[in-house]
């Protein structure tokens, strides 16, 4: 049955179990009494809801409390068990794979470095397989019971009928990978469970914006700082963020060659990369073979030494010019989008730290617009190195609250996407 609306019974039901899920799951437990303004169901709905979502074992009892004057209510939350979600960070040092349950506590990790940022397609997709059989070996999970798995990328993600999600990592060597496809070719997961791949900046400003220093943020960008530079936008048109190529913004004509090959891009001044080899251009004593991670760390000892004797003046006057870079870069994104609120997170970001950014944010705020810099915030992201593969895990999530709660069942009798009918004709039986 459709109404005026075009909504069917079928989609209003969904709606009310979507509501119903998603402020247990982010203000729970709460009484089926506090349910009703919370998401503006009528008891009734509330109570046939609930107990909908009891039944399919998605929420249940958590203890109880007094009410005025009658009998206690009883507390409602999501139960955690009810679903688990992988989460993938292809980063530049590592692969990092995490099984989730449904609240997001971490339950099994495998992590698999990569030698020298080399980023051969193959070895990325060995690495996401072993680390998936890995963390459900280690946590004793059939696959089936999975959601999905979310995978943040470097790069522009494309979603096609025919090849499935395909990644442009120009700064990384590829051309339209068809990382869906090749994952799915020998993957350790049955079809019907899904993956969502999508711009590691993007899972970044998800994790931030569902859990960490952008809750509350109703226009807010999330910067991704480690070897290279990006950034996700939310706002209220784009909820769920949308990937903005920002480390690839011009902010000096004819500058310094960037790792996609253009000149003066923003990463090749402020990218964790081009600090370090700014570092060892003027003279620097860049750690021989140790990864950035380890060098930037040796950089930043050079620079603000911790027992208090004399900088390191190379060391420190390459953060600073990085500091200007990088502040001159966020004062763009203050001109253009006006947000509210601007976190820093990243690896290199977080190494960086609370000693780096009142320099970017002096900058940025010198730079930028006097009443947009006015109403702008610019702090550290609260979560930590596992921001992008929480956010990551938040996609399947995501798209399982939009269901209702409902898994994906796909018409046995219906065919495949066209992308993975491809697949099977191209694999040998």
């Amino acid at each position: 049955m459709t109404g005026r609306n075009g909504r069917t019974v079928r989609d209003l039901r969904r709606a009310n179990r979507t509501a119903v899920l998603q402020r247990l799951y982010f203000d729970g437990p709460l009484s089926r009494f506090e349910l009703g303004p919370a998401t503006g169901l009528s008891s009734g709905s509330v109570s046939n809801v609930v107990a909908d979502l009891m039944g399919d074992g998605l929420v249940e009892e958590a203890g109880s409390v007094d009410s005025d004057g009658g009998r206690p209510r009883t507390l409602l939350r999501v139960a955690p068990v009810s679903g688990h979600m992988i989460g993938v960070d292809v980063g530049e040092t590592r692969v990092r794979v995490e099984l989730f349950d449904l609240t997001l506590t971490e339950l099994a990790r495998a992590e698999r470095p990569l030698e020298q940022q080399r980023y051969e397609v193959d070895v990325i997709v060995d690495h996401i397989r072993a680390g998936i059989a890995e963390v459900l070996a280690a946590a004793g999970l059939a696959p089936e019971r999975l959601l999905g798995v979310g995978i943040g990328v470097p790069g522009i993600v494309e979603r096609t009928p025919d090849r499935g999600a395909v990644v442009h990592g120009q700064t990384i060597g590829w051309d339209a990978v068809e990382l869906e496809s090749l994952l799915r070719g020998g993957s350790p997961l049955p079809d019907s469970v899904p993956y969502f791949i999508d711009n590691g900046a993007r899972t970044l400003g998800q994790a931030e914006m569902w859990f960490g220093a952008g809750r509350g943020a109703r226009n807010a960008l999330v910067v991704l700082f480690g070897s290279g530079v990006g950034a996700c936008l939310v706002t209220p048109e784009a909820e769920h963020g949308r990937a903005v190529e920002w480390g690839h913004l011009t902010v000096r004509v004819r500058g310094r060659r960037c790792r996609c090959g253009a000149l003066g891009c923003l990463e090749a001044y402020a990218g964790a990369e081009s600090l370090l080899a700014r570092w060892r251009e003027e003279g620097g004593p860049v750690p021989g073979g140790a990864d950035e991670e380890t060098a930037l760390t040796a950089m930043l000892a050079a620079a603000y030494p911790p027992d208090g004797t004399t900088a390191d003046p190379v060391a420190l006057g390459v953060l600073e010019e990085t500091a200007e870079y990088l502040g001159a870069g966020l004062s763009d994104l203050i001109n253009l989008f006006q947000p509210e609120r601007i976190l820093v997170g990243g690896w290199a970001g977080l190494q960086l730290g609370s000693r780096f950014l009142p320099a970017v944010r002096r900058h940025a705020l010198s730079y930028a617009l006097r009443h947009p810099a006015g109403n702008v915030t610019i702090e550290l992201g609260s979560l930590g190195p596992d921001a992008v593969t929480v956010g990551a895990a938040i996609l399947p999530l995501a798209d399982f609250f939009a269901r209702g709660g409902r898994r994906p069942d796909p018409d046995p009798q219906s065919p495949p996407p066209a992308w993975r009918r491809a697949l099977r004709e191209r694999t040998p039986h």
